[in-house]
């Protein structure tokens, strides 16, 4: 199948061209025609699916295709958990727009309101937002959501886990009752399932890339080392890993300022992303990260959200999470677009249960390495 059998219009056809994209990835393949015949829908996808674009191409095909693009009130509204992520699907609306007149705007907390009031005063088609900011504005009458055509839920059970269920049910008030409405979210438990079918009518259901399952070209191991020895171990693995780039989870923001002033006292170029952080701070560390300025990225499983790095070798599980659906979205940052990718945890005998918990989602025990392997492989 191609872009061209999903019957995109050609101005969207030729960005998807510039940009790279040749076959429609599963999601897309599924999603796209559903958007595009005006149903409701539940896409259910990890990160690196190809997600965004799923939803993105089709909700700029409708809006030109029913000329409300260009007007003065918004037509398109995706709501996402972290800044992080809004910036990105903002780069990809832009990317699909390229040779369409269509203005957007990126709301978010965090920074002042002035420079994204102005934007939207000007006029705009989509906004991609975080709840908490969008509600504040909506309800300073800073911006009209009367006019919205096509709601989109993105990461919605990373929204709920953040508790934004209640800004979110707040911010449905301001829209129209008929609109399409677009939910995509990792994992489907029975809550957020019964969300989705509060907001959605009649929806149709896509699953691709179940959360149980992890690529193939990704290696994963696990040593078992007890809490007080994981920083040095870490230390030995990342120097056993040269130069090449990681991305290392931990599960508090304290807990990774802690471990970036290890690693930069063993000489390791190193930063930490989490929600304490400012945004100026979060992008300058994502973007010195992209560019090979620095080696090591810590992060929260939060923050890491919208962290899309190309060619990430190594995903270190420096403590492993509570929530097993979490491991999958965190070692899917590496090995992607037929790369082969690296994932590492570290367990200490008071994560057994987490660890057990993981395999029994994956359905695979996962390798046990050995401290000799890391001196000479890892």
């Amino acid at each position: 199948m191609t872009f061209e059998d999903l019957k995109i219009i050609k101005p969207i056809l030729q960005a998807v061209q510039e940009i790279g994209y040749n076959t429609p990835s599963p999601i897309q393949q599924q999603a796209i025609p559903v958007i595009l015949a005006g149903s409701d829908l539940i896409g259910c996808a990890q990160t690196g699916t190809g997600k965004t674009a799923a939803f993105a191409i089709p909700a700029l095909q409708r809006i030109t295709a029913n000329n409300t693009a260009g007007g003065r009130s918004p037509r398109v509204l995706v709501l996402t958990p972290t800044r992080e992520l809004a910036g990105q699907i903002s780069e990809n609306f832009t990317s699909f727009s390229k040779h369409l007149k269509v203005r957007q705007a990126l709301i978010f907390g965090g920074v002042s309101a002035v420079n994204q009031i102005a934007t939207l005063k000007k006029g705009v088609d989509v906004i991609i937002a975080t709840p908490g900011r969008l509600l504040d504005l909506a309800r300073q009458n800073q911006i009209s959501l009367k006019e919205i055509e096509i709601l989109v839920l993105d990461e919605a059970d990373t929204m709920l886990d953040m508790g934004f269920i209640n800004d979110i049910k707040k911010i449905l008030a301001f829209l129209p009752t008929k609109r399409q409405t677009l939910f995509f979210s990792a994992t489907m438990p029975a809550s957020i399932r019964k969300f989705a079918t509060s907001i959605l009518r009649q929806p149709q259901e896509v699953n691709v890339n179940p959360v149980s399952s992890t690529a193939v070209l990704i290696e994963q191991s696990v040593y078992m080392v007890e809490k007080t020895d994981k920083p040095a171990f870490l230390v030995k693995i990342l120097r056993g890993r040269r130069t090449e780039q990681s991305l290392v989870f931990t599960r508090t923001k304290y807990g990774a300022d802690r471990l970036v002033k290890v690693l930069k006292k063993h000489g390791f170029f190193a930063a930490a992303i989490h929600g304490n952080k400012s945004q100026n701070a979060r992008q300058k560390a994502l973007a010195d990260f992209r560019n090979g300025e620095i080696q090591i990225l810590v992060a929260t499983d939060i923050a890491a959200r919208g962290i899309d790095i190309e060619e990430l070798p190594h995903v270190i599980n420096y403590e492993l999470p509570e929530v097993s659906e979490t491991y999958v979205h965190r070692i899917g940052r590496t090995g992607r677009a037929g790369k082969t990718g690296f994932a590492v945890s570290l367990c200490s005998s008071e994560e057994r249960k987490s660890l057990d918990s993981i395999q029994k989602l994956i359905g695979n025990k996962i390798k046990v390495a050995r401290l000799t392997q890391t001196r000479n492989s890892a």
